[in-house]
């Protein structure tokens, strides 16, 4: 709870700070027909999100919280750590000169890669049901670096690609880090679990000034770091290997923003085009041209995301596991009804008065 508590508290306070520096500076976001603000927002709020997540991990770190680590567990924090800041500064280095895909990608896999030779990797997997014997499947140096730089970019870009809405990338980066949170301490990953809490504190304090109508965007910078973070988070529980367990809970609980990626890749491939060609075929776009505003559209993402969080909790055989379950079931079908009669209402409207479409939730929307 403390590393939560700090994070939070200094990404709400800073979050205004990095928004005071960017406008006086102008590094903002200009509008465009492609995106969704209308105005320019300043998108360096990664900034206030990594002070924030570094200096709950050092309150921790005073008070001897990483004292019960073994020294090959600390050395995993310290470079988890150092991950995470490089690819904040991949992000930010795009956020102020815009650079091209490439660049951005190669840079991705060369951190990870050096990631990998510190010890954050999967080095075997435990799949019983492939492996009579019961023992693990270790991967060969050669696999271990494919699945491990695969899994960290993959899931990185994975964020970075559902940041489109306000408040989409941190609510759900936020809930997933709840997820690995409870997950971790439930298969006693002490320090998985430390930094997971510290995700989930700065992803709730930037999401204060990040929900619609947005007064800070979080920036690629942002995103990198959330998207590393929570892939090398789900490594650094298991050390030496990914149990069954462990490989399969990340995956559920990012299953909806790597399902996005995938299929918009897919289709862009389809049709001749690069995988970074800007469109708007994402999940969230996708709601959006179906009727729903800006802020039920988010909303019926988390409630999935947090369902697919508590599904997760049931695989790691939790501590009341399918009360948590039964609980985000009735929220994810309560809110998908809700969802549809709102939308069915304001269609009713528009046939009668189409003076009547404007919502005010819609209003401020942010990027594309």
């Amino acid at each position: 709870m403390l590393s939560f508590g700090t994070a939070a508290v200094v990404t709400t306070g800073l979050a205004p700070m990095v928004r005071s520096f960017g406008l006086r500076l102008g590094l903002t976001d200009k509008p465009d027909p492609r995106k969704q603000h209308d105005r320019p927002m300043v998108r360096l709020g990664g900034i206030a999100m990594v002070l924030g997540f570094l200096l709950a991990l050092t309150v921790i770190w005073v008070l001897g919280g990483f004292g019960l680590l073994a020294p090959e567990r600390d050395q995993l924090i310290w470079s988890t750590l150092a991950g995470s800041l490089c690819f904040f500064c991949i992000g930010f280095a795009d956020d102020l000169f815009e650079l091209s895909p490439w660049p951005r990608l190669i840079g991705q896999f060369a951190v990870a890669s050096i990631i990998w030779s510190q010890g954050v990797r999967i080095g075997a997997i435990d799949l019983p049901w492939l492996n009579s014997s019961g023992s693990a499947l270790v991967l060969s140096d050669g696999l271990s670096l494919l699945a491990t730089v695969v899994w960290l970019v993959g899931i990185t870009n994975a964020i970075n690609w559902l940041d489109g809405l306000d408040g989409l990338a941190a609510g759900v980066a936020g809930i997933a880090a709840v997820g690995l949170i409870s997950v971790s301490f439930s298969l006693h990953q002490v320090a998985a679990g430390f930094l997971a809490a510290a995700l989930a504190g700065c992803c709730l304090g930037f999401l204060r000034h990040n929900f619609n109508p947005a007064r800070i965007f979080m920036g690629d910078g942002g995103s990198y770091f959330l998207g590393f973070t929570l892939a090398a988070v789900s490594i650094v529980g298991p050390a030496k290997g990914l149990t069954t367990v462990s490989l399969v809970l990340p995956l559920l609980i990012l299953s909806l923003p790597l399902a996005d990626m995938s299929a918009v890749i897919m289709g862009r491939l389809r049709e001749g085009r690069s995988p970074f060609y800007p469109d708007r075929r994402h999940l969230h776009h996708r709601l959006l041209r179906a009727g729903f505003s800006h802020r039920r559209t988010v909303l019926l993402i988390y409630v999935f995301t947090q369902w697919l969080a508590a599904l997760a909790l049931v695989v790691a055989n939790a501590e009341m596991r399918f009360l948590w379950l039964g609980l985000a079931t009735a929220i994810l079908v309560a809110t998908v009804v809700i969802s549809r009669r709102q939308l069915q209402t304001e269609r009713a409207l528009c046939q009668t008065s189409p003076s009547a479409v404007a919502d005010p939730a819609s209003i401020g929307d942010p990027h594309g």
